[in-house]
């Protein structure tokens, strides 16, 4: 590419209210512009699952009027995919929508966990585990900017709830936010470099994120070496001076007039360091120049092409999760009849609402495309069923419904959340569908046993309070513009589902692991499920679902076979490295693809730690018969824990228990490797406990040379009395002091403190 701004060289040649304003935009979407070096403005615009640009006459905060852009399937249904290609082509083709519009950097992805599956803005999140979020996120940032377009890290970090959104503290331990709700975004950041991160509006333990220079600085910074732009979320800025000291570069929406005249009036008093603003300024200029380092044209763009990205696309994302009697696909032939029910069939919903709601260049019908699709002679006949934004039961809509549905060969009911129902700006208070849709299905079932259900919702909806009415149930998400046409495709067979749940589908909503510590109060919510989020609480508490975190059916099926694991190097050199490969046979009879997932297990860990977690995955697309050998890399990073003594991660030597399968409670291969490490090192203090100084074997040692052996060699004091070891072996040595007759003067302590202290420096 041929470089043809300069932005940042100039740096020296700015005044201090140029600096000021540059680190402010200049209106809702564009950055600042100094023209008296020649410095332009560039636009950002949302974008997670398509673009959102605004005209400029458009009143900005507004979720409609945006420019026509190709509206691709949302987060809730590309996490589902498992695909990290297909994610990228994806991020391809956004790319080349925002280099045309002339977006310089287009405001996703996100991949915040799902905490509960009460949040809002679920539909616009990837998973509940963070190394799917990670592994998806990156793939669509590489996507994204290998169009010469940025993309923006969201929302950095903690930010798992619409209630109170802009105040509320995330109240989360650090074990939890390392293993969590930070790995995602250091997978992301580290593997596909960012131009940009946008921190969060919460707070994170009483600090605003945006504010937050653990979070800005030592974790992003220092920690992850991120080189890019740190841009608020709209409205996240409070104090734009201690925001700038911690490592936020760019306002937006800019407080014009007042965060600019904050900074040039806190470095004029000494309070800010002026270096710290030319840092954030060089941050932008630099974003500046990435933005503005190609002459190449804007790409003339395949409209139709995307489009038919964007539907296969949604067909990757569907998750079949049931499918008795091998109902689907249908196979409709001359004179059947199809009954389609319910008014999602041809209004439908595929897309959330809030920030993200882009403007689609057109939208696939399902009821049109089913007709289409269909061989000569076969019915398609439509009843609404039910109203759309309503729980309110319409008898004469059922009606029609349950007399169509009697009479047809199969029904095929959409069912799902209304646009009222989840949104950007509130979070749900259930999981249920409407209930004008599940009294409608009982009916329907009674009518017509052969009964499929279409799914389209953000989150997870109960599935255990009418599944049993539907042989077949299809979740779809909310799948873009063209989630018509794959639902037809997928219901006629000329698509074979692959798509695997990125988020368990649980019983009930108590069961969820977050129900009582969601959305918090009087200011605060806190993590008190700790690192069980998702799968990890369900199978540590070995609580029923109704559908596990993985699972997904296809039209045809899978065997596993031979696990291997090939460990080379070592963990005390840093290059620890275990290779996993099983083989994998599609066994049915038709084309299909299968995401085969690596499970690990530490058995016997010092520390609380899930029964399983999800280290690796891949997705393989087999013809019938046809084996591939699958590989599956793990580094000792994914058999170590957040050691918050340590600081740092910890891998303990031993045992670990590996298990290959097609979801987190379908494991099909399962073997056990030993992993060498050299012991963690411990912090010795004084109040440390007798039996950590113990487990430690120089405190051992140094503990019994100072407590001394009787004439028989045995221990003297405590340490050669075995029934008093169990009931105060867990004082602090400090505390054991204090105790006469046990060996554990004052002066012995401080003796043993000034060896250890010796040793560890």
């Amino acid at each position: 590419m041929t470089i043809v701004s300069k932005a940042s060289s100039l740096l020296a040649e700015l005044t201090l209210e140029e600096k000021a304003s540059l680190c402010l935009g200049s209106d809702f979407w564009h950055t600042a512009a100094v023209e008296r070096l020649g410095i332009p403005a560039i636009m950002v615009s949302d974008g997670p699952h398509g673009l959102r640009k605004q005209p400029e006459e458009g009143d900005h905060v507004a979720i409609s009027g945006s420019v026509p852009a190709t509206c691709f399937p949302t987060a809730c249904a590309l996490g589902s995919s498992w695909d990290p290609q297909l994610v990228q082509r994806v991020g391809e083709a956004l790319g080349r929508e925002a280099r045309a519009q002339a977006v310089a950097v287009v405001l996703g992805p996100g991949i915040n966990i799902k905490r509960s599956p009460l949040c809002g803005r679920n539909f616009e999140y990837l998973s509940e585990d963070p190394v799917l979020s990670g592994v998806l996120g990156a793939a669509m940032i590489h996507g994204v900017q290998s169009q010469g377009v940025g993309t923006s890290l969201k929302h950095y970090a903690v930010n798992n709830q619409e209630t109170d959104r802009l105040r509320v503290s995330a109240e989360v331990d650090e074990r939890t936010l390392r293993e969590i709700y930070l790995a995602g975004f250091e997978r992301a950041v580290t593997q596909a470099r960012p131009w940009t991160v946008m921190c969060a509006y919460n707070k994170v333990n009483g600090v605003h994120a945006s504010q937050n220079a653990w979070l800005l600085t030592t974790i992003l910074r220092s920690e992850w070496g991120f080189d890019g732009l740190v841009v608020s979320d709209w409205g996240a800025v409070h104090d734009r001076v201690a925001a700038l000291a911690a490592g936020l570069d760019l306002e937006m929406p800019p407080n014009l007039g007042v965060s600019d005249a904050a900074i040039i009036t806190a470095v004029g008093s000494g309070q800010l360091d002026e270096h710290v603003l030319d840092t954030a300024v060089a941050r932008v200029l630099q974003l500046i120049d990435r933005a503005s380092a190609t002459t190449e044209p804007p790409p003339v763009l395949d409209l139709d092409a995307h489009h038919a990205l964007a539907r296969a696309a949604a067909t990757e994302c569907a998750v079949l999760v049931k499918n008795e009697d091998h109902l689907l696909p249908l196979r409709p032939t001359a004179g059947d009849t199809i009954a389609v029910i319910g008014e999602f069939a041809r209004t439908p919903r595929y897309q959330g609402a809030g920030s993200s709601q882009v403007t689609p260049t057109r939208v696939d019908i399902a009821l049109d495309e089913l007709r289409s699709a269909v061989p000569e002679g076969v019915e398609i006949a439509f009843a609404a069923g039910y109203g759309i934004n309503t729980s309110d039961h319409d008898e004469e809509l059922a009606a029609e419904a349950v007399a169509l549905a009697g009479g047809a060969d199969v029904v095929v009911a959409f069912l799902g959340l209304p646009a009222t129902d989840e949104s950007e700006g509130f979070d749900r208070s259930h999981i249920n569908l409407p209930a004008n849709q599940t009294a409608l299905l009982s009916r329907l079932a009674d009518a017509n046993p052969n009964l499929v259900v279409v799914l389209a919702n953000g989150s997870v909806v109960r599935l255990a309070d009418w599944e049993q009415h539907a042989k077949a149930v299809l979740e779809c998400w909310l799948s873009g513009q063209a989630a018509g046409g794959a639902a037809a495709d997928l219901l006629l067979g000329a698509a074979n589902p692959s798509g695997r749940l990125a988020e368990t589908l649980p019983l009930r909503l108590e069961d969820t692991p977050a129900y009582l510590n969601f959305p918090g109060e009087a200011g605060h919510v806190r993590y008190g499920e700790h690192i069980f989020v998702g799968y990890r609480a369900y199978d540590a508490l070995d609580l029923q679902v109704s559908y596990p975190f993985g699972h997904g059916l296809s039209y045809t099926s899978f065997s596993y076979a031979d696990l291997t694991t090939n460990l080379t190097g070592s963990a005390q050199d840093g290059d620890l490295l275990v290779n996993v490969t099983c083989r994998v046979t599609n066994t049915g009879d038709r084309r299909g693809k299968e995401v085969v997932q690596l499970y690990v297990r530490d058995p016997e860990a010092s520390v609380a730690r899930p029964v399983r977690e999800l280290k690796a995955f891949a997705k393989v697309d087999l013809d019938p018969s046809e084996t591939t050998v699958v590989d599956l890399p793990l580094t000792a990073r994914d058999l170590s824990y957040w050691s918050t003594t340590l600081n740092d991660w910890a891998l303990e030597g031993g045992e670990f228990e590996l298990a290959v399968g097609a979801s987190s409670r379908d494991l099909r291969l399962t073997t056990t490797i030993e992993i060498a490490a050299p012991p963690l090192p411990t912090r010795l203090d004084a109040m440390s406990t007798l039996q950590e100084w113990l487990a430690d074997p120089t405190g051992s040692a140094l503990l019994h040379e100072a407590v001394g052996t009787d004439e028989t060699g045995r221990p003297k004091g405590i340490l050669g009395n075995e029934e008093l070891m169990v009931v105060i072996g867990n004082f602090p040595i400090s505390t054991l002091a204090a105790f006469p007759g046990l060996g554990l003067s004052h002066a012995v302590v401080h003796g043993l403190i000034d060896q250890i202290s010796a040793r560890d420096e």
